[in-house]
C-alpha cells in the first residue's frame, strides 16, 4: 500500500487567434476593441479565457464600440467591470466557450465517481483498469483517519493482503510470461480490477467550460461535500481563481466551501 495524495495539473487552457478575430473585427467593424491590446487593456497570454469571454459577449450585443448597435448607448471598456456585469446578469452562455483541461492525479474512484454526475460541458479520459494492472494500491487517508492508530493499522494490513492478492493473481495467471497475448492479459486484469477498492487511486483527464466549472466548484466545497472531492475542487479553485480572476474573483471562501457572488450563471 502506498499512501498518496490528491493531485491537480492545468495542462490545457484557451488560446485565441488574435489574426483571426482582427479579420472578423475588420468585417463587423469594432477594431477598436483589439486595439486595447496595443494599450495593455487586454493580455493576449495571461487572459485568453477573459478575452475569449468577452469576445463572445461583445458579439451578441455588437457592442465592439459605440455606435455599431443603435440600441447599444453604453459600452463599457474595462475588462472587470464587463464580466463582472456578465457574471451579475446570468448570462453564462459565453462562458460555455472558455474550457480549461485537468490532469486529476491520485483521486479515487469514489470520487470520480461523483465527478462524472457532472456531464455537461465535460469530457472525461480516466485511466482502464482493464488495461492498467495494479501492482501496488494507491490510497489517500483523510486527516482524521491517518491520527487513528488502530484504524489505519488494521485498514494497511487489509489494503497489503489486497495487493500481495493482485500480485498472485498476476502469477497465478502466467501474465509476465514470454508470449502472453495481449488480449489474455486485458482479460484477467479486467478480473483482477474486482478485487480493489473502491478507494484505490487513479487518475484522469477532466476538461470543463468556465460556466460548469462554476457550477462544479461550489457544489464539491459545500460543507456536505465528500471530503476527498471538497480538497481537489478546492485546489482547482484557487487555480482557476489565479488563472481568471475576473471569472472566478466573485467567490467568498469560509471554511473551504466556495460560494459565489452570482449562481446559476
Amino acid at each position: 500500500m502506498k499512501s498518496v495524495e490528491p493531485e491537480v495539473f492545468l495542462i490545457a487552457r484557451p488560446q485565441l487567434d488574435y489574426d483571426e478575430v482582427a479579420r472578423y473585427l475588420a468585417e463587423v467593424g469594432g477594431t477598436s476593441w483589439l486595439e486595447r491590446l496595443d494599450r495593455g487593456d487586454l493580455d493576449a497570454e495571461l487572459n485568453d479565457a477573459q478575452n475569449l469571454a468577452e469576445f463572445a459577449g461583445r458579439l451578441c450585443y455588437r457592442s465592439w464600440e459605440p455606435g455599431l448597435n443603435p440600441n447599444v448607448v453604453r459600452v463599457r471598456t474595462d475588462q472587470g467591470q464587463y464580466l463582472e456585469n456578465i457574471l451579475r446578469s446570468l448570462h453564462g452562455s459565453v462562458l460555455e466557450h472558455v474550457s480549461f483541461s485537468f490532469a486529476l492525479h491520485n483521486v479515487s474512484r469514489v470520487l470520480t465517481h461523483e465527478l462524472v454526475r457532472h456531464r455537461p460541458g465535460t469530457a472525461v479520459s480516466q485511466e482502464s483498469l482493464r488495461f492498467v494492472r495494479l501492482t501496488d494500491l494507491p490510497f489517500w487517508f483523510p486527516d482524521w483517519a491517518a491520527e487513528d492508530p488502530e484504524l489505519m493499522k488494521r485498514a494497511t494490513a487489509m489494503l497489503d493482503q489486497m495487493e500481495e492478492f493482485q500480485r498472485w493473481m498476476a502469477d497465478h495467471f502466467g501474465l509476465d510470461d514470454e508470449g502472453v497475448p495481449f488480449a489474455h492479459k486485458k482479460h484477467r486484469t479486467s478480473f483482477m480490477r474486482r478485487f480493489a477498492p473502491e478507494g484505490v487511486a487513479t487518475g484522469l483527464v477532466w476538461t470543463a467550460n468556465v460556466r460548469t466549472l462554476r457550477h462544479t466548484l461550489e457544489a464539491r466545497t459545500a460543507p456536505g461535500a465528500e471530503e476527498e472531492i471538497r480538497l481537489l475542487f478546492g485546489r482547482i479553485g484557487e487555480l482557476m481563481r489565479t488563472e481568471a480572476p475576473a471569472l472566478f474573483g466573485d467567490y467568498e471562501v469560509t471554511d473551504g466551501a466556495w460560494v459565489p457572488a452570482w449562481r446559476k450563471v
